[in-house]
């Protein structure tokens, strides 16, 4: 899958462009912050190829792997 693809697809399970108010990649997961975490779609980022996904309140974290700063790259020129 595209890189730009895989960003799509994470930001769709994440709510969408407006749902997300901070992104940041950290090695092997892609850190950010949500504005209404009940639109997270844990599915749907699995289905993106997330290994798992951490949920503290509004701050999420996608485990992705080493891809996690250039998707998290791709995620804030959408932005």
């Amino acid at each position: 899958m595209a890189m730009a693809s895989k960003a799509e697809k994470i930001v769709a399970g994440l709510g969408g462009l407006d749902n997300i108010e901070e992104v940041e990649g950290c090695i092997t997961r892609l850190r950010t912050e949500v504005r209404d975490p009940a639109l997270v779609d844990d599915a749907a980022l699995k289905a993106a190829g997330a290994h798992g996904v951490v949920k503290m309140g509004t701050a999420i974290q996608v485990v992705i792997g080493t891809d996690a700063d250039p998707i998290a790259a791709e995620i804030e020129d959408m932005m």
